[in-house]
């Protein structure tokens, strides 16, 4: 039978401090520590983009700007002037005009889907009537022996050419065929659209043609030189205009 003091008690050597203490890392104190470094790169980035932001405000620095931004670069020549003409015409009326043209350009016994050409094009344009004064032939004034009427002979009134205004003008609708596109992709004609705007052009003028302007021009000159001639004392003002 075994003796009280050969009994082994356990002993406590190391207290639950020491214990604790001399344990290996635990991981999850690893991973900690990955996530604040982690917050403090966030929260110093963070912390940069609201001073820059702050900075720009201010104005202290420069704008930041996009930069593939559309830039434009004009490198055209100076206008060169060709010649100088004196004009003596007397503008009397102007008529402003709208058309719109339908041009369709096509093959026969193609289809418009393969080979087609047509746009629909809203012009607007002006055209003034005018009497040249630099026409007027000799004897072209008669004054009376007396001072009190004057007899004047004036050539017809002129349509001036057609100003198509390409700020008011556009092209409404286009319709291409196929090889049309492509052939626009290998070399386009730059001046495809000159056909539509002279036919623009010639629509106005005929419309002028047909609008009175001429007889506008007539009644506004013929108003004109009689308040200014019975301005110099004339009683009679007789304005005629000869056959064009």
């Amino acid at each position: 039978m075994a003796r009280d003091g050969d009994i082994k008690e356990p002993t406590s050597k190391f207290s639950d401090g020491d214990l604790l203490t001399d344990r290996p890392d635990v991981p999850s104190q690893q991973g900690g520590g990955a996530v604040r470094a982690l917050l403090w790169v966030l929260g110093a980035a963070a912390l940069a983009v609201v001073v820059l932001l702050g900075v720009q405000t201010t104005g202290i620095l420069p704008e930041f700007r996009n930069p593939f931004t559309k830039e434009q670069t004009d490198r055209s020549q100076p206008a060169l002037l060709e010649s100088m003409q004196d004009l003596s015409r007397y503008v009397a009326a102007e008529g402003n005009f709208q058309v719109v043209v339908d041009l369709q350009n096509d093959r026969r016994n193609v289809p418009d889907w393969l080979l087609n050409q047509r746009t629909l094009f809203v012009g607007a344009g002006s055209v003034e009537a005018y009497v040249d004064f630099g026409a007027l032939a000799e004897g072209a004034i008669v004054q009376s022996a007396d001072g009190r009427s004057v007899e004047i002979k004036l050539p017809a009134p002129q349509l001036a050419e057609t100003n198509l205004d390409l700020d008011k003008s556009y092209v409404f609708a286009e319709e291409r065929g196929l090889l049309n596109r492509v052939g626009e992709l290998i070399g386009g004609d730059p001046n495809r659209q000159q056909q539509v705007y002279r036919l623009a052009e010639d629509r106005i003028t005929a419309a002028a043609r047909e609008s009175g302007l001429i007889a506008r021009a007539e009644e506004n000159t013929r108003k004109m030189l009689e308040g200014l001639l019975r301005s110099l004392g004339f009683e009679q003002v007789t304005v005629t205009y000869l056959a064009p």
